[in-house]
């Protein structure tokens, strides 16, 4: 009955909203994935330009990261 009191093109609205929606969401998920990937490859790139200037080597790395894993767990990075 309620059914009866929608506009004839309801349906066709909710399907373009929603469409409009799953679009929005897979762009949003392209973007983190793209600035995550940017982000990733710079941390790499400093870490390496570092282990060929000035010696950094498997040291420097582990407290790095157990550093990271520490800030990371208190959420102060």
């Amino acid at each position: 009955m309620a059914s009866e009191l929608l506009p004839d093109n309801y349906l066709e609205f909710l399907a373009k909203l929603k469409e409009h929606i799953r679009t929005a969401q897979a762009k949003a998920a392209l973007a983190v994935n793209r600035e995550l990937v940017m982000l990733y490859w710079h941390i790499g790139h400093e870490i390496w330009k570092r282990q060929l200037e000035q010696g950094w080597g498997a040291k420097v790395i582990e407290e790095a990261k157990k550093h990271w894993l520490k800030a990371a767990t208190s959420k102060k990075c």
